[in-house]
């Protein structure tokens, strides 16, 4: 018996196919475990199917600003608008823009309309407050007898602004008290102070720590509601601004750093919102700062912050930084070294593009005379949206019914392939959709669930695809090894084209509409993409497999791939040694 040739494998594609199936199952599983790890087990519902309130919001100019209404400024107000919802513990809202001049506002069930209406339809408020004193975000234990090491201020990294740059960044935690030899006081030496003799023959008290800088210029109840805050979790981070947005400007107020770093106790007012007349991200090429943001002021404000800056910059860390506030939260917290005179700032150092142009954006509309009037208000019931949803079940559960039933009767054993495909599809497009709901906010509404209804189709339409393309082979009076082999590459090619016209026209959809229609586009080009992973990882692997199972290879009558019915032709004979050739259409 001749040898065999050396150098002749096995095609790639029957390589491996039970771990590539292994793969898959694990990639379930994970998927399953990261539900259950996070403890979301069912998917983020829309407005629509959970119920909730409606707002349309129409923008105003006022006398004297007729282009304020642009673009930028309404993504700018949506972009508050979303925090100040969110705000309020709202985790499914929806801000969108709708035409020029329109913004609208769905807040599910649950949610008190009442704030909810005065939260969107307020103007933001800007303001600059000098900073008295900072520390983390973290809530602060109250003092014990004992001093402990450290303070409650402390020199750290600042944003710098003045005149020509600025320079933004984090305020860092304090450290403790320098000494004169340019080193930290420790616990050792701060807890055992020595007691002198009076006179009287009877030891002194032993003297009090030092206060940390700025300390004696915070009153002990601002100081206490400094202690007290905490911006670590959502719910102080809401609650302190929203307390910080209805305080007097002339008052004192604490707040926290819009990412909760930080927290601040910061002075009344210096320079009203009002007062900047604009503020834009610009690329400095010339002195090599990159993005910066340059800041312009009215006459009277400019000389407001000339003002504050020559008061700021005697003073020694955290103290001469004053805090940028919106909507009650602490956007920046530049520091200054000399009077800022001309009505023009510029803060510099560390932004990106994007960064430099949201500051812009922020410190921009909150000196725009720009406001908002409720157009229309709409409760929308959970119970229209309920039996929608559960018509559009019924009717995706007939189509299913009716797809499985052509499967069957068709294709008879080859409907165990497509079924066990339609359900690894199932299990993927509803753990997927249900992590992306706490991941980016992907919420489920009836257009959501009509995408996943009609990827259905589009998933069986694949595997009928390859079918076809493994009994024209059989046809072609091949065994069944090589004709699933053979029919791979022709059926591979049509259902790429296939589905990458579906995922296509889902992305254009997408990009060109708003709302709720983008719920379609979204979950119709999520599961065409996951068509091709099932059909590529699964259902070609498994065929692979059952390809070397008698019942299937011996074409038995209730396997769907019985050669006297497909009228196939008698095998085909070639020379020998020749090797097979697979060709794509």
């Amino acid at each position: 018996m001749a040898a065999p040739k050396k150098g002749r494998r096995a095609p790639a594609s029957q390589g491996h196919p039970g771990r590539t199936l292994i793969l898959v199952l694990i990639a379930m599983a994970g998927l399953v475990g990261g539900m259950f790890y996070s403890g979301t087990l069912t998917p983020r519902l829309g407005i629509d199917l959970a119920g909730g309130t409606s707002f349309t919001l129409a923008a105003q100019n006022q006398p004297g600003k007729p282009n304020a209404i642009n673009e930028t400024n309404m993504k700018t107000a949506a972009g508050i608008m979303e925090r100040r919802v969110n705000g309020l513990g709202v985790t499914e809202s929806e801000v969108q823009t709708q035409g020029s001049n329109h913004i609208i506002v769905n807040i599910p069930k649950g949610t008190d309309a009442k704030q909810a209406r005065q939260q969107v339809g307020t103007t933001a408020q800007l303001g600059f407050r000098p900073v008295l004193t900072t520390t983390a975000g973290t809530k602060t234990p109250e003092p014990k007898p004992s001093p402990s090491q450290g303070g409650a201020n402390g020199k750290g990294k600042g944003d710098k602004a003045s005149g020509d740059k600025a320079q933004p960044g984090t305020q860092q935690s304090p450290s403790a008290k320098p000494t004169t030899q340019g080193r930290a006081v420790t616990d050792s030496l701060k807890k055992a102070p020595s007691a002198k003799p009076t006179p009287s023959g009877k030891p002194s008290t032993p003297p009090a720590p030092p206060a940390p800088p700025g300390a004696a210029d915070i009153p002990p109840a601002l100081q206490k509601q400094l202690n007290a805050l905490d911006c670590s979790t959502k719910k102080g981070l809401a609650a302190a601004g929203e307390k910080a947005a209805n305080t007097k400007p002339s008052d004192p107020i604490v707040a926290c750093k819009q990412d909760g770093a930080q927290k601040y106790a910061l002075g009344p007012v210096g320079v009203e919102g009002t007062d900047v007349s604009g503020a834009k991200a610009v690329f400095d090429s010339q002195q090599g700062q990159g993005w910066i943001v340059q800041m312009d002021f009215t006459s009277e404000g400019g000389k407001k912050f000339g003002d504050i800056t020559g008061k700021l910059a005697a003073k020694a860390p955290p103290q001469n930084q004053f805090g940028i506030v919106l909507d009650g939260a602490v956007v920046s917290s530049p520091s200054v070294d000399k009077a800022i005179m001309g009505g023009g700032a510029t803060i510099s150092g560390g932004f990106t593009q994007q960064t430099a142009e949201d500051l812009g954006n922020m410190l921009s509309y909150g000196a725009l005379p720009l406001s908002f009037k409720i157009d229309d208000e709409t409760t929308v019931t959970a119970a229209l949206g309920g039996e929608q949803l559960h018509a559009g079940l019924i009717a995706g559960a007939i189509g299913l019914a009716l797809v499985v039933i052509y499967l069957v009767a068709y294709y008879r054993g080859l409907a165990l392939v497509a079924l066990a495909s339609l359900g690894v599809s199932a299990v993927l497009t509803y753990t997927i959709m249900t992590l992306l709901g706490p991941a980016i906010g992907f919420a489920l509404n009836l257009p959501a669930v009509c995408g996943a209804i009609v990827a259905i189709g589009i998933t069986a339409d694949s595997f009928i695809v390859y079918f076809e393309r493994i009994r024209d082979e059989i046809r072609e009076g091949r065994t069944l090894r090589p004709a699933v082999e053979r029919g791979w590459p022709r059926a591979r090619r049509t259902i790429l084209v296939s589905d990458f016209v579906s995922f296509l026209a889902a992305a254009v959809l997408f990009a060109v509409t708003v709302g709720k229609v983008q719920g379609f586009a979204f979950t119709l080009g999520l599961t065409t993409v996951l068509d091709v992973v099932v059909v590529f990882f699964f259902t070609k692997p498994l065929m692979t497999l059952l390809a070397r199972r008698k019942f299937f290879s011996d074409g038995h009558s209730w396997s769907g791939l019985d050669p006297k019915r497909l009228g196939a032709k008698p095998p085909l004979r070639r020379r020998r040694g020749a090797a097979p050739t697979t060709k794509e259409a």
